[in-house]
């Protein structure tokens, strides 16, 4: 096993695993709420551990603008600027970069773009990201990669995926020339591990060139890229399908921007071990609620008079103490506690999820719970939507 990760079970091709980072112990599969700006919305450090979060994500790119990394390596990294004690993954800015579209450029050197917060010229490199990284001390850092863009042809695909891989030895070998860090235990080495990302789009054939390269690069971690920008479920279900049977079996494997309730089931079936996306916390201010039987719009007025609980069969503080009815009227009168209520249930039924996923691949239940987290959710579907 490598150092980073311990396989506990296995139940098919899922996995059952124990991921010892700097600031802790991440239970997997583990699902990671996005705290973009170093904030998960609406949630408090404590209320994120009462929750059951083992690890948090944070956003490289932004972060990098704002209030910059100078001021949150002042704080001796992101977790004294935050307040968390628990691990972090930080994403590179890839994805964010990729988002901008029309206001970025790139080339082999890297990218260079409008900022989004006030119109200057930005420089971000491989380098770059890994100098900001690690000035944010997290426990897991990203490469920076190219990610590609949905639909795209063999020949894009090829050339956004090559490139990745550019980058990413060119991020391996800049993270591993940083400064050592001293933790509160006296303790030096690097502030955390850095992991390497799949692309290759649905091309099948360059996904596994792009896993060979970075095996060769030896990342203690990998994750899957390019999934989740618009593709349909059955193209994203075939790459994992294809990709996952070939990667290490002794490494963590984190499944990038992903995503629904169903989405992380499927995902875990077939061997995935890490998950972020921002669904739960921006559906909550959206008052999208998700439930057992799928999802519910607090929104409807069929729920102008419902004293009953979003979800009954739901142990939550919001579930235990609020109404529907009541929740719907601190939306419509655009109160911030309806935000954080409709947050502290959702990220609740997201990190419930993955508790109730560990415990039926140690049980060696997975298929069964599989198959009534489907059936139960499709047979209901209409009367929640």
């Amino acid at each position: 096993m490598s150092a980073l990760f311990d396989r506990i079970a296995l139940d098919g091709a899922a996995r059952r695993g124990r991921l010892t980072l700097r600031h802790g112990v991440v239970q997997t599969p583990a699902f990671m709420p996005v705290g973009t700006y170093g904030t998960v919305k609406a949630m408090t450090p404590e209320e994120l551990e009462s929750l059951g979060a083992d690890i948090v994500l944070a956003n490289t790119f932004h972060l990098m603008l704002r209030p910059g990394p100078g001021v949150v390596a002042a704080h001796g990294g992101l977790h004294g600027f935050m307040h968390w004690r628990q691990p972090i993954l930080t994403d590179s800015g890839g994805f964010q970069v990729f988002s901008l579209a029309e206001l970025r450029k790139i080339s082999e050197e890297g990218v260079r773009f409008q900022s989004p917060v006030d119109g200057s010229a930005v420089r971000l490199k491989p380098e770059d990201s890994m100098d900001v990284q690690h000035a944010l001390r997290s426990d897991i850092a990203m490469v920076l990669d190219d990610c590609t863009a949905y639909p795209a042809t063999e020949a894009e695909a090829r050339t956004s995926m090559e490139r990745s891989m550019r980058w990413a030895a060119r991020s391996a070998t800049h993270y591993a020339r940083l400064p050592l860090v001293t933790d509160d235990q006296g303790r030096e080495g690097p502030p955390g591990a850095l992991f390497g990302i799949v692309q290759g789009g649905m091309h099948v054939p360059l996904r596994l060139a792009s896993l060979e390269a970075l095996e060769r690069l030896e990342f203690p971690g990998l994750a899957i890229g390019g999934l989740a920008v618009g593709e349909p479920e059955q193209e994203r279900l075939a790459v994992l399908e294809a990709l996952l049977p070939h990667m290490p079996p002794d490494r963590p494997r984190y499944l990038m921007g992903v995503g629904r309730p169903e989405d992380i089931v499927q995902a875990v079936l077939r061997g995935v071990d890490l998950f972020d996306c921002v669904m739960p916390t921006r559906h909550a201010r959206n008052g999208h609620l998700f439930t057992t039987s799928g999802v519910l719009n607090i929104r409807n007025a069929a729920h102008q008079r419902d004293t009953g609980p979003v979800d009954p069969a739901c142990p939550c503080y919001t579930c235990q103490n609020y109404s529907r009815a009541y929740l719907r009227h601190l939306d419509r009168c655009n109160e911030i506690l309806g935000s954080r209520l409709n947050t502290i249930h959702n990220l609740h039924f997201y990190l419930d999820l993955m508790r109730r996923l560990r415990l039926a691949i140690e049980q060696g239940e997975l298929q069964h719970f599989a198959r009534q987290f489907f059936s139960q959710r499709m047979a209901t579907a209409e009367a929640v939507a």
